[in-house]
């Protein structure tokens, strides 16, 4: 991916900006070229059809990193109620839970239920590890998906697909999208025209963040070929709980946070897994994203925010 001297410029000079101000920013695509704003400002208030993401709430999970995951959840559920606009929908990019355990889908269902939103979900691995191979998972969110959990859906003139990339991994082993599902993916984009904006969302990144910790998925590049020709594509995923983005071409590629606990920068640690952070600084590495599609001249931008802003 390559980027002019002035677009790397502008954007390190907004990455200053936002760090010191404390805020976050506001990501806009115009061209296949990313601009930013920070929260709060006036571009960043723009209004337009909005909806936001959450990931990796990991509810049973109770070691040092967080031991109250249902705490935080609470608070970024409380986040998307004091969004200055209502989001039409909310996306789960996965790990709702930690051990797939029944009572642990009971607790975030109503914690997660508290928003008043409609969820569209899509599985993380710790979603499909009982006994069953996720039956648990499926008879509760995939009842109206294909295969192991892909569907698709239309909203505000955009085409929303999410995609299932975490059956059958090994050991710090990459994603997998399979034959079957590709085969459905192609089938389920043929019909839309190249100017449909498309918004894909899986939990583990179609993206290779850290091969060497499994943080990617290893057919991904198919996926991408048959999504090449649209003109907007943004890519919503899990599964590393931190902030990665990039963009190639026509597509933004973005992670977001968890709600339960952060993960080490790729290469900062011996191996991922959930970081132990001071009390008093935990809340300010989870958080939540909110996605804004407007028509007309107004661009896609993607508002990353914290449980300490």
């Amino acid at each position: 991916m390559k980027h002019d001297d002035d677009t790397s410029l502008n954007r390190r000079q907004a990455l200053k900006c936002a760090a010191w101000a404390g805020s976050g920013l506001v990501w806009t695509l115009n061209g296949g070229v990313p601009g930013s704003s920070l929260v709060g400002s006036a571009e960043a208030a723009a209004t337009g059809f909005s909806f936001v993401q959450i990931s990796d709430s990991h509810i049973g999970f109770n070691k040092p990193a967080n031991p109250n995951p249902n705490a935080t959840l609470t608070e970024a559920i409380g986040k998307i109620g004091g969004l200055p606009m209502k989001p039409a929908f909310m996306i789960h990019t996965g790990d709702i839970t930690h051990l797939s355990r029944p009572n642990e889908f009971d607790d975030a269902d109503q914690l997660i239920g508290a928003a008043k939103l409609d969820v569209h979900y899509v599985p993380g691995e710790h979603d499909v590890i009982d006994e069953n191979n996720g039956a648990a998972y499926l008879s509760r969110y995939g009842k109206l998906s294909q295969g192991k959990g892909w569907y698709s859906f239309d909203r505000g003139g955009a085409h929303f697909v999410g995609l299932v990339n975490v059956y059958d991994l090994k050991a710090g082993g990459m994603g997998n999208l399979g034959a079957e599902q590709l085969a459905w993916l192609g089938g389920d984009l043929k019909s839309k025209s190249a100017s449909t904006p498309i918004v894909v969302f899986a939990h583990i990144p179609l993206w290779t963040v850290a091969p060497e910790w499994g943080w990617g998925t290893q057919n991904s590049a198919e996926a991408l070929k048959l999504l090449a020709r649209f003109g907007s594509v943004t890519v919503l995923n899990g599964h590393i709980d931190q902030i990665a983005q990039k963009v190639e071409g026509n597509m933004t590629f973005h992670t977001a946070r968890s709600t339960a606990f952060p993960q080490p920068a790729p290469g900062s640690a011996p191996a991922p897994g959930p970081q132990l952070a001071p009390a008093d600084q935990l809340r300010s590495l989870l958080g939540l994203s909110s996605v804004r599609l407007a028509h007309g001249k107004q661009p896609l931008a993607i508002v990353d925010s914290t449980l300490a802003g």
